[in-house]
């Protein structure tokens, strides 16, 4: 039986392959990922590029897809932590009330991880279907380090569910 999930994937825009791959790792276990995440074509990177979107017109529009999305993911890699629309749309997925997990790509390392997820984060995990499962369904996954090992979240954020 598939399942579906409504997510949001905050990403370093040269790691789109990445969004790609994640969505057919969990394709593989009959999971499918509806990502209202921003990958744009040559043409609206250039626009983007240039500033010739005004940044309230994409605030705005990257609001709405959090907003629909039930589980922020935010895909680390080698300079994710320096992008600031990364940190930015975590910030909004925390004042949203979503669950913000982070997965460590190959090769991503603890020096990687953007600061507003270390503040706001629900997990950190690394690159396995099981665990991102696990995330998605709202499951504790714990935090750990770009080599697995535990480690203890820099800040414990407190969720509570509406009955």
């Amino acid at each position: 039986m598939s399942s579906t999930k409504n997510v949001f994937i905050s990403h370093h825009h040269k790691d789109d392959k990445s969004v790609s791959d994640f969505t057919a790792l969990l394709s593989g276990k009959d999971y499918n990922l509806r990502n209202s995440s921003i990958r744009v074509n040559a043409k609206n990177r250039e626009r983007l590029e240039n500033k010739q979107v005004p940044r309230q017109t994409l605030e705005r529009l990257l609001r709405m897809k959090i907003r629909w999305a039930g589980t922020m993911i935010v895909l680390i890699g080698s300079q994710t932590h320096s992008r600031k629309w990364v940190n930015w749309e975590i910030e909004q997925a925390k004042n949203l009330g979503k669950r913000i997990i982070g997965v460590f790509m190959h090769g991503g390392k603890d020096a990687d991880i953007p600061e507003n997820l270390e503040k706001y984060g629900d997990g950190l995990i690394g690159w396995n279907s099981g665990k991102i499962i696990s995330a998605l369904e709202g499951e504790d996954v714990g935090w750990c380090t770009s080599s697995g090992e535990t480690r203890q979240p820099v800040t414990v954020v407190k969720r509570i569910e509406c009955q």
